[in-house]
C-alpha cells in the first residue's frame, strides 16, 4: 500500500512490515512482538491508523511514523485474517478471514459491531462502498461470487454471480457502477442499483487488479479517446493494457521488454494501484520488482527490486561509484542507483550470472554466466545501460572475470572447464564515436586459450600494469601469466585446500590468495615464496580485496563475517558482523572509503570507513576532559563548590566528588555548607552521587562523608522521591548493613572513649585526696 501523499509505501515481509520512503528508499520496519508472519494490513484512508493482522489472531494497531504498537487485540476469528478494508471515513474496519466469516470493528470506539456469516472458505476480499450512507459492505470468498451486505440487518442482501475464478480486485466507479477482476480472465461491470452484469470485458490473461483511470486528466496517450469509463488491467502477462468499457475493447498495450515467453512469465504482476497525489501507476511483479509508472503515458520512472535471492557478485559502477552492479542467482543483472535505490533490470544472459568485474573508468563493465557466455554492458552518461558486446567459445559455465585495469582493451575469463581465455576489446567498443552507434551486441573472439588448472578455476585477475594474471583453483594451487601470450610464469604451492581468490597489491609486488582452508596468504611474485599467512577465519575464505592504499587487507568468510587485516603487523584489527550467510561479493569504491559487500542471505550491505572520524572523536574527547579537569581544579582552588560537585558528577568520578564533599566539610560550618549544596543539585546529579557513596560507605576512612549526604538527602527528600531515584533498591541494600557496621564501631569507641574518662576521672580524684593528706 501507498500512503495518501505517496511519499511511503508499506510492504509485509515476514514477521515485520516494512515502511519505504519511495524518494530514496530507505527502509525501516514496524516488528511485531509474536513473531509471527503478517497476513494481511490496511492503512486507513486519513493515513493515521495502520492495523496489521498475524498468524497469531491478533490485530495491531501501529503509529507508523514513530514506529509504535499502540494498540493489541484479540482478532475472534479462529483463523488467521486474510484481507482487510477501512471505510471512507477511516473510522469502521473490516476484517475477512480464513474461517470464512467478516468481523467489522469501530476504531474510535474500540469494540466488534459486525460479525457477518455466510461466505465459504476464505475471504479474500472486503471493500466498503464508498458512499458511507449506503452502510454496505462487499466481500469475495472461494465460491467466486460477490456479495454485498447491509450493515443495518447485518445481512447478505445480494450475490453478484458471473466470475468463475477467484475475484481478486473491485473498483467503485460511481456509487452505482461496480468493476470487477478475475484469473478467470475477464473483467465484469456491474450495475449495483438492478445488482446486474451490465458487460463483460474479455481480457485474455489472468488479472490481478482493475484499476479506473480517473475522468479528469489528460489520458491520450493511452488510446483514450472519448469519454467513458477506462481501466487499466494488470496480470499474468506482466504488462499493464487500457480497456475501454462502453466497447469492451483494448485501446492500449504497453510495449512488450523481455525477449522470451520465460522472461514474461517472471515478469507477471501480482498488484497495481493508483497514487493519485504523485500521478502515477504502481506495480508488483511476481519477483517483487516494485514500478513506478507515469500514469498519463505508463513510461517507466522509477524501479525498486524488492528481492535478490542469492546475491553472487557485487561492484561499484558509474564515473563517481553512483551504481552499483549485482548478480542475483538470475539471468537478469540488476544496477541499482544508490542515491534513490532506482534499479535497471538488465536482460541478456539466459542462465544464472556468475561474476562481474568493472573497468576503471567505471563506465563498461562484464558479466560472465553459467550459459557459457561473457557479456560487456556500457553506461550511458544518462545512467541507462546496455549491452554492446558478448562472447562465447567457453565449453562450461564461466565462473571469474577479470578486467584489463589501465586501459578498456581485454578482458581474462576462466571457466570450469579448466580453461583461462584472454579476449581483446575492438576499438569500436571503446571510442566514443562509434559506441553510439551500436545497436546490437557485437561479438567477441577469444584471442589466446589456455588450459590452466586440474580442477575449475574460482577466480582470476589482472596485475595493475595490464602485464601478469593469476589465477586460482579447486586444486589448491595459485598460478601466475604472462598477459601477452598466456604463458606460465609460475606456481603459489601451499594451501591446503581449494583456492576461492586472487588479488595483486596495488603498490607492491605482492599477490594475496584466500582459501576454503581458513587462511590468507601472501606470495612475493618474484620468487613465489609465501611472505605471509593471515589465520582467524573459521570457515573458508571466499573474497580479498586491498583497501587502505594497499596497506589492508579486508576479507570475507563463508560464515557471514568480514576480517579486517593490517599487512604490516599480520593483525586482525577488526572483524565485522553484517550478513547470516556466505559472503560471495565484495568490491571497494574508486575513493577507498567505502566497501559494498553481498551475500546468499540476500542482502547487499555499504559499509564505509570511519576510521578517521574516530579518531578525531577520540582524540577531542580527550581533550575536552583535559579542559574540564584544568576547570575543576579552579574550581576547588576558588571554594566554589556547587560548580565543582557539577563537573566532577559530569566527569563520572566519585573520587573527585568526594574530594569536593571532604574540601566542603573542612570549613567552619562545613555541614551546613555541604547541605546547601546537595539540596541544589539536579535529581540525575543526586542519582548519580547516590551511587558513588554507596562505594564510599564501603570504607570507613569515607563512611562519615557518605553518611553526612546521606543524611541530607533523607532530610530534604520525601520517602516518595527517593523511591524513584534509579537504583534506590541495590543502593539501600548495599548501605544497610556497612552503616551498621560504622555504628557497631563507633558504640564500641563511644564505650572506649567513656572507660578512659572515667578511669582518668578516678586518677584525678585518688591525686587530690593525697593532696589534702
Amino acid at each position: 500500500q501507498i500512503n495518501r501523499d505517496g511519499k511511503f509505501m508499506f510492504c509485509p515481509c515476514g514477521t515485520k512490515l516494512n515502511v519505504i520512503d519511495v524518494e530514496t528508499g530507505a527502509l525501516r520496519s514496524l516488528r511485531q512482538d509474536d513473531e509471527e508472519d503478517i497476513s494481511s494490513f490496511v492503512l486507513s484512508p486519513d493515513d493515521e491508523i495502520l492495523v496489521t493482522g498475524s498468524r497469531a489472531l491478533l490485530l495491531k494497531q501501529w503509529n507508523w511514523r514513530e514506529n509504535k504498537c499502540v494498540r493489541t487485540w484479540k482478532a475472534v476469528h479462529i483463523a488467521p485474517v486474510a484481507s482487510m478494508a477501512f471505510d471512507s471515513t477511516s473510522t469502521l474496519l473490516a476484517t475477512g478471514g480464513c474461517d470464512s466469516t467478516i468481523k467489522i470493528w469501530d476504531m474510535v470506539k474500540q469494540y466488534c459491531t459486525h460479525n457477518l456469516k455466510g461466505s465459504s472458505g476464505v475471504v479474500h476480499l472486503v471493500e466498503f462502498h464508498p458512499d458511507i450512507s449506503r452502510l454496505q459492505l462487499f466481500s469475495s470468498s472461494i465460491d467466486y461470487k460477490i456479495r454485498i451486505w447491509d450493515l443495518n440487518s447485518s445481512k447478505c442482501v445480494a450475490l453478484l454471480d458471473g466470475h468463475f475464478s477467484a475475484v481478486t480486485s473491485l473498483a467503485f466507479a460511481d456509487g452505482n457502477t461496480l468493476v470487477s477482476s478475475g484469473r478467470d480472465k475477464i473483467c465484469m461491470v456491474w450495475d449495483l442499483k438492478t445488482r446486474e452484469s451490465k458487460r463483460t470485458v474479455p481480457v485474455y490473461e489472468s488479472v490481478e487488479a482493475a484499476i479506473l483511470l480517473p475522468e479528469k486528466g489528460d489520458f491520450s496517450q493511452l488510446g483514450v479517446k472519448k469519454q467513458g469509463l477506462h481501466f487499466v488491467t494488470a496480470g499474468s502477462k506482466g504488462i499493464l493494457k487500457v480497456w475501454e468499457v462502453a466497447t469492451a475493447a483494448c485501446v492500449y498495450t504497453q510495449p512488450v521488454p523481455f525477449e522470451s515467453k520465460e522472461e514474461a512469465s517472471e515478469r507477471s504482476l501480482t498488484q497495481c494501484m493508483l497514487v493519485p497525489e504523485r500521478n502515477e501507476i504502481v506495480t508488483v511483479s511476481v519477483e517483487h520488482n516494485i514500478v513506478l509508472y507515469d500514469a498519463q503515458t505508463l513510461q517507466l520512472r522509477k524501479q525498486l527490486a524488492g528481492y535478490n535471492d542469492e546475491v553472487l557478485d557485487v561492484k561499484f559502477l558509474g564515473p563517481g561509484d553512483s551504481h552499483i552492479v549485482v548478480a542475483t542467482n538470475s539471468p537478469q543483472l540488476k544496477v541499482f542507483e544508490l542515491a534513490t535505490s532506482h534499479c535497471q533490470i538488465l536482460y541478456g544472459h539466459t542462465e544464472t550470472v556468475l561474476a562481474l568485474d568493472v573497468f576503471r573508468k567505471g563506465l563498461m563493465f562484464v558479466s560472465c554466466a553459467k550459459d557459457k557466455s561473457l557479456r560487456v554492458w556500457r553506461m550511458n552518461k544518462d545512467g541507462r545501460v546496455i549491452c554492446v558486446a558478448q562472447g562465447l567459445g567457453h565449453a562450461h559455465g564461466v565462473g571469474a572475470v577479470s578486467c584489463s585495469r589501465l586501459k578498456e582493451s581485454f578482458i581474462v575469463t576462466s571457466s570450469q572447464d579448466c580453461t583461462i581465455k584472454i579476449w581483446n576489446i575492438p576499438e569500436s567498443l571503446t571510442s566514443k564515436a562509434k559506441a553510439a552507434l551500436i545497436s546490437s551486441p557485437e561479438t567477441l573472439h577469444a584471442k589466446v586459450t589456455e588450459r590452466g588448472h586440474d580442477k575449475d578455476i574460482n577466480s582470476v585477475t589482472v596485475s595493475p600494469n595490464d602485464k601478469l594474471i593469476a589465477t586460482g583453483s579447486q586444486d589448491r594451487l595459485a598460478k601466475l601469466w604472462s598477459c601477452s601470450d598466456c604463458s606460465l610464469l609460475g606456481v603459489f604451492a601451499g594451501h591446503k585446500r581449494g583456492i576461492w581468490c586472487v588479488q595483486f597489491s596495488p603498490v607492491d609486488q605482492v599477490l594475496a590468495t584466500s582459501s576454503a582452508d581458513g587462511t590468507l596468504k601472501l606470495w612475493g611474485l618474484r620468487d613465489f615464496s609465501c611472505l605471509k599467512t593471515f589465520e582467524g577465519h573459521d570457515a573458508s575464505v571466499l573474497k580479498i580485496i586491498f583497501v587502505s592504499r594497499g596497506t589492508q587487507l579486508l576479507s570475507s568468510g563463508s560464515d557471514g563475517l568480514l576480517k579486517l587485516w593490517t599487512i604490516k603487523t599480520n593483525e586482525c584489527v577488526k572483524t565485522l558482523d553484517g550478513h547470516e550467510d556466505k559472503i560471495w561479493g565484495l568490491h571497494s569504491n574508486k575513493q577507498d572509503d567505502m566497501v559494498v559487500t553481498a551475500s546468499s542471505d540476500s542482502c547487499i550491505t555499504l559499509w564505509k570507513d570511519v576510521t578517521e572520524t574516530e579518531e578525531k572523536e577520540a582524540q577531542a574527547k580527550q581533550e575536552e576532559q583535559i579542559m574540564k579537569e584544568q576547570e575543576l581544579s579552579n574550581l576547588l582552588h576558588e571554594k566554589r563548590y556547587l560548580k565543582a560537585l557539577g563537573l566532577a558528577i559530569s566527569l563520572d568520578r566519585p573520587h573527585t566528588v568526594l574530594m569536593v564533599v571532604k574540601a566542603i566539610l573542612k570549613e567552619t560550618d562545613g555541614r551546613k555548607h555541604l547541605e546547601e549544596n546537595v539540596v541544589r543539585l539536579r535529581k540525575d546529579q543526586k542519582e548519580a552521587v547516590l551511587t558513588f557513596l554507596v562505594t564510599w560507605n564501603t570504607n570507613s576512612r569515607n563512611c562519615h562523608e557518605a553518611q553526612a549526604v546521606i543524611e541530607t538527602l533523607l532530610k530534604h527528600e520525601a520517602p516518595d522521591s527517593l523511591l524513584q531515584y534509579s537504583g534506590i533498591k541495590a543502593a539501600v541494600e548495599s548501605l544497610l548493613p556497612y552503616t551498621e557496621r560504622h555504628f557497631q564501631r563507633l558504640s564500641r569507641l563511644l564505650q572506649a572513649s567513656m572507660f578512659i574518662d572515667f578511669m582518668w576521672q578516678n586518677m584525678r580524684l585518688a591525686d587530690a585526696a593525697q593532696q589534702e593528706d
